[in-house]
C-alpha cells in the first residue's frame, strides 16, 4: 500500500499553492569527487585542471523562496562551502535564512559538505537537516557527524518514505525512496512541488528497471525531472565491467523515454555526471546528441520557476 501510495505522489501533477516566486537553482552537475577528478590526469580532466573555468561543482541544487525569504539545500557536497556562496549572490544570507538541508543518502558527494556547519568552520548553530531513519541513525552515531548534533551546529529532522513534508504554503517537498548502494544508509530522491510547477531530483539510483516505479510516469507527473546521468555510455570506464555499475546510462534512460512526448522530454534534465561523462564538455558530440533527441542536460546556475 506506501508503495502505491508512493508512486501516486510522484506522478500527481503540481497542485497550485497560493503564492508565486519559488525557483529552483542548480549548484553543481558533477558526480560525488566532482570534476577534475582527485588523482585523474587523463586529456579529459587534464584541461579542468589547466583550465579552472572548466571545472564542475559536485551535484546539489537549492529552492528558494522569495516571499519568506528562505532556501534549501538538496545534498550538502564537498564543495558546499563554494555552493553557498554562489547561493548567496542570489538569495543573500543578510535576506535570507537557510532553512533546511535535505540528504539523499551517506555517499561521500551528497553529505560530506555537512562538516562546513562545524564549529571548525561555520559554526552553525541549529541547521534543520533533513534525512531518512537509517540516515538519521548514522549521522547521530557516528563522528565527525555525531559532533554536529550534540553541538546544535545541525537538528536532525526525520523523514519518512513517501510522507510529505510542508514546508510553508508555496512548497512541499516528499522524499522518496530508490535502489541504490546501501553501504550505510537508504537513498532517496525528492519531489519538490511549489505553487506552479514540481520537479524531480533523483541524482542517484540503480537501473531504472530495479525500480518498481515507472520512471516515465514520474516524467509525466511533474515539470522538471533532474535525473542520474553518471555515466554517458557504456565502455565509458576502460578496464572496468560496467554492467556491475548499476547506473542507468544516459544513453539507456533516453532510450527508454523515447516513446514520451516532445515536450515530455524536455522535462528530462541529465545532472550528476561523472569525470568521464563526456556531458560535462561544452560542445561534445554527446551534448549535440542529448539535445537533438529532445532532452537536456544540466548547467550550474540552471534556474527553473517552480
Amino acid at each position: 500500500m506506501l508503495r502505491r501510495i508512493v508512486l501516486f505522489v510522484l506522478c500527481m501533477p503540481a497542485v497550485a499553492l497560493a503564492g508565486p516566486n519559488v525557483y529552483l537553482q542548480v549548484l553543481g552537475i558533477a558526480q560525488d569527487a566532482g570534476y577534475p577528478q582527485t588523482n585523474c590526469f587523463k586529456p579529459h580532466c587534464m584541461r579542468a585542471w589547466e583550465d579552472k573555468s572548466l571545472r564542475r561543482l559536485t551535484s546539489s541544487i537549492a529552492v528558494v523562496d522569495t516571499v519568506s525569504k528562505t532556501k534549501y539545500l538538496f545534498d550538502a557536497t564537498p564543495d558546499m562551502s563554494e555552493q553557498l556562496y554562489v547561493l548567496h549572490q542570489s538569495a543573500p544570507d543578510t535576506e535570507y535564512t537557510l532553512d533546511g538541508v535535505f540528504l539523499t543518502h551517506a555517499h561521500i558527494g551528497h553529505y560530506t559538505g555537512l562538516m562546513h556547519f562545524g564549529h571548525e568552520a561555520a559554526g552553525a548553530k541549529g541547521i534543520p537537516v533533513y534525512a531518512m531513519p537509517v540516515m538519521t541513525s548514522f549521522l547521530s552515531s557516528n563522528g565527525p557527524w555525531d559532533q554536529l548534533v550534540r553541538y546544535n551546529n545541525i537538528e536532525l529532522m526525520p523523514l519518512s518514505d513517501g510522507t510529505p513534508v510542508e514546508m510553508n504554503a508555496r512548497l512541499v517537498v516528499t522524499p522518496v525512496q530508490v535502489p541504490h548502494r546501501k553501504e550505510y544508509s537508504e537513498t532517496v530522491g525528492y519531489r519538490i512541488d511549489g505553487p506552479n510547477k514540481s520537479a524531480v531530483f533523483i541524482p542517484d539510483i540503480d537501473k531504472w528497471e530495479d525500480w518498481e516505479t515507472d520512471i516515465r510516469a514520474v516524467i509525466r507527473g511533474v515539470d522538471y525531472a533532474l535525473l542520474d546521468a553518471s555515466f554517458y555510455a557504456d565502455g565509458e570506464l576502460k578496464n572496468r565491467d560496467m554492467s556491475v555499475i548499476r547506473h542507468p546510462h544516459v544513453v539507456e534512460s533516453m532510450d527508454l523515454f523515447e516513446d514520451l512526448t516532445d515536450e515530455e522530454k524536455s522535462r528530462v534534465i541529465f545532472i550528476h555526471m561523472n569525470h568521464t561523462n563526456p556531458l560535462l564538455i561544452d560542445g561534445s558530440p554527446a551534448q549535440t546528441e542529448v539535445e537533438r533527441r529532445g532532452f537536456r542536460f544540466a548547467r550550474e546556475g540552471m534556474r527553473l520557476d517552480l
